[in-house]
């Protein structure tokens, strides 16, 4: 009995360690609305297992030897959309996943990554645990969860120091190189929203630079623009030229698409409140950088 409040003691710190340990805070959602009805009301079981058991292997893992408090945990969200499901277990859907981060001084939270990923392909069967390894390719569904562990990390590391996120970059060069002959979606470099081209564009120096424009975006400008929003928004602009520089070495590069992807909404939203020079500047940057959304753009030249 005299050793119960050692024991708890030791209790209490492990737990605490493990609840520090994990750096992803996983939300996953599964929607069935494009399955057959039979499909969806057959193995409604299965959705529930496939959503905790993605959720509780993406949460409950280390990847990497870092701690964090639980309000300092990486959000990361994966709705699925399945279009695809039979009896062996097979599935097909497309996955959106975003990723967000605290802005300092505030409580908002701005996305730093909203990829739709249209190849989200795998085999999962009740009663099976999801298992990964850094050394070896398992199967699909562990190796893309694992690289969007490692891409959301890497996005939140490096908004926070420039090239922060080396270590995570360094892991998913390894985890593609590994998947890429798996197919589904691994080696297609020619979609420049593919996995493949988002990891490559991350270490290739003709274009690693995107990476520098995350850092300056939300660490030098976005953080302070409680405080300083008319600096803020002339840095923004800067950042916009640092891109433009970007895209005249690879025009509609991955990183490129994947930060307006991201940063739309919210630049057109710190932008629309500029100077009218300052919107006028704002609009020729956009419309050449992101022409998808030149029409939203457009509205900053009212």
């Amino acid at each position: 009995m005299k050793s119960t409040p050692f024991l708890l003691t030791l209790f209490v710190c492990l737990f605490s360690w493990a609840v520090q340990a994990q750096e992803i805070q996983a939300t996953v959602t599964i929607n069935t609305e494009q399955l057959q009805l039979d499909q969806q009301r057959g193995s409604s079981q299965i959705y529930s297992e496939l959503q905790r058991t993605m959720q509780d292997f993406l949460s409950g893992r280390r990847w990497s030897n870092d701690n964090f408090a639980p309000e300092e945990k990486i959000k990361l969200n994966i709705n699925l959309l399945l279009t695809k499901a039979t009896s062996q277990g097979d599935f097909e859907a497309t996955a959106r996943v975003q990723v967000l981060r605290p802005v300092f001084g505030t409580s908002y939270e701005t996305v730093i990554l909203n990829v739709v990923d249209k190849n989200f392909n795998f085999k999962f069967l009740t009663g099976t645990p999801i298992t990964y390894n850094d050394n070896s390719f398992m199967d699909n569904l562990s190796s893309m969860l694992a690289y969007y562990a490692y891409l959301a990390c890497a996005y939140h590391y490096d908004s926070f120091g420039e090239y922060g996120g080396d270590f995570f970059v360094q892991k998913l060069n390894n985890l593609t190189n590994l998947a890429q002959s798996s197919g589904s979606g691994w080696g297609v470099v020619s979609d420049v929203r593919s996995r493949m081209a988002i990891a490559e564009n991350l270490i290739n120096q003709q274009v690693q630079g995107i990476r520098e424009v995350n850092y300056s975006y939300h660490r030098v400008y976005l953080d302070t623009f409680k405080d300083k929003p008319d600096a803020t928004r002339k840095g923004i602009l800067e950042v916009f030229n640092q891109i433009r520089n970007l895209n005249q070495l690879r025009p509609g590069a991955a990183g490129i698409r994947v930060f307006f992807d991201a940063k739309a909404d919210e630049i057109f939203s710190i932008m629309d409140e500029a100077t009218a020079g300052e919107r006028q500047q704002a609009f020729a940057y956009l419309s050449l950088l992101d022409p998808v959304r030149t029409e939203t753009y457009r509205k900053l030249i009212r």
